[in-house]
């Protein structure tokens, strides 16, 4: 399913978003308590992203991604966990063109040559915050440069 433009409260009520909240229901299944950090998530992307053009939001069986012209962020239930993470948690993953150095990035791999997957773990509502929301905008506008 895609979902085009701003999620808003009257946009959840039209059929399309009907259907992604179906499917937000079934993603979440085995982790119910981690949608309302999802839905600060969704909210925070839609707000600063949807403004800067297309955004398309699709709900996957291993994650929900969000995409321009390209995929540029991930939102997932970690199926592995190492040790310290926290449980449930949900893991948002963006990609850069640099490495971020932070304590916040769970992990951080280089797939491609100057292509940085990032990814970090949120638990609440509140560690979707405007550093995190920085990088995942930055990721919006690299993800356009490919």
């Amino acid at each position: 399913m895609k979902y085009r433009g701003r999620a808003s409260d009257a946009s959840r009520e039209e059929p399309n978003a009907v259907n992604h909240n179906d499917e937000l229901i079934r993603y979440f299944a085995s982790a119910p308590e981690m949608m309302p950090v999802y839905r600060v998530f969704e909210d925070r992307v839609t707000e600063q992203c949807a403004p800067r053009g297309t955004l398309a939001i699709r709900v996957q069986k291993t994650q929900i991604t969000f995409s321009n012209r390209y995929n540029f962020a991930c939102a997932s239930l970690p199926v592995r966990r190492k040790k310290g993470w926290p449980n449930p948690c949900l893991m948002i993953t963006f990609g850069l063109e640099h490495r971020l150095e932070s304590p916040r990035i769970a992990v951080a791999t280089e797939p491609y040559l100057n292509r940085w997957t990032h990814h970090v773990l949120v638990a609440r509502p509140e560690d979707i915050d405007d550093e995190l929301m920085s990088w995942v905008c930055a990721a919006y506008d690299f993800s356009l440069t490919k």
